[in-house]
């Protein structure tokens, strides 16, 4: 799986990626590694070439956050359209799914009345071919297209509309694709022992312990050392990656005891 970003206010800064760490990690926690996240400025070549590098390196699936409103700066669509080759047409579907929301705003008393100007329209109108995905939260709809055997979903950049549809429309493809799987993690913290010295010991134990994950996150100062060690593994059954994760962990813990590493353990957790 991959994820695409589209918004210049990513790439100046303004904002933190939040929609990326989520879209990551709760696709991880149903055992779907993510294998890159791309970000890109509202521009449709941008976005269209992002694309189609994902096509390229045959990625099967891919989502998209970001730029599916109503301004001149929401050009995601356009970009997937440009892409795949095709036009952009206003999807009937779809622009049921943004009336609807204007009359649930002209019933509470929000809007005088239903007015799709071409602004509204806009989020209506999608690459010839896809399907529209229905947004409880917000407008715009999110939008769902293959193109050979890669599954594109494009989602809006607001954070509740981007993780309702996910959990709606996305959780259930992953779910489907990862079959039944366990993914737990859990991290140990590490003092008086430095990175340098831990990389080996390190390095040893994922040798011995192939199917689990083990990386290092600074925490403290060079002087006064303390370091979480993450653990993580995908397994099948709960029980057999909760095993590998103790097997890891009861031998990275002796090669740094002997090396005067003082540790603690938080509990191992599975997650999704």
């Amino acid at each position: 799986m991959e994820i695409l970003c589209v918004g210049n206010e990513l790439l100046i800064g303004k904002i933190s990626n939040t929609n990326a760490q989520w879209m990551a990690k709760r696709a991880t926690a149903l055992g779907v590694i993510v294998k890159r996240i791309t970000v890109v400025s509202d521009d449709v070549l941008e976005i269209a070439n992002a694309i189609n590098e994902v096509l390229h390196r045959k990625s099967r699936f891919l989502v998209i956050t970001g730029g599916l409103g109503p301004t001149f700066d929401d050009k995601t669509l356009a970009g997937m359209a440009q892409a795949l080759n095709c036009k952009m047409k206003v999807n009937r579907k779809a622009l049921a799914l943004v009336k609807e929301k204007y009359e649930a705003l002209v019933n509470a008393g929000r809007l005088e009345k239903v007015e799709l100007t071409p602004y509204r329209v806009k989020m209506a109108t999608l690459p010839e071919g896809t399907q529209p995905l229905s947004n409880p939260v917000g407008t715009a709809p999110g939008v769902m297209m293959t193109s050979g055997e890669a599954l594109l979903i494009a989602l809006p950049g607001v954070p509740s509309e981007m993780e309702a549809i996910f959990e709606g429309s996305v959780v259930p493809l992953l779910k489907k694709k990862a079959g039944k799987v366990a993914f737990l993690e859990t991290s140990v913290y590490v003092d008086n022992i430095m990175e340098s010295s831990l990389a080996p010991l390190i390095d040893k134990t994922m040798r011995n312990c192939p199917q689990v994950y083990i990386k290092s996150h600074p925490k403290g100062e060079e002087r006064k050392p303390h370091i979480e060690l993450h653990f993580s593994t995908t397994a099948k059954d709960s029980r057999i990656a909760k095993n590998r994760l103790e097997q890891a962990i009861a031998q990275l813990s002796e090669l740094m005891e002997k090396n005067g590493g003082k540790i603690g353990l938080q509990k191992i957790e599975a997650i999704g």
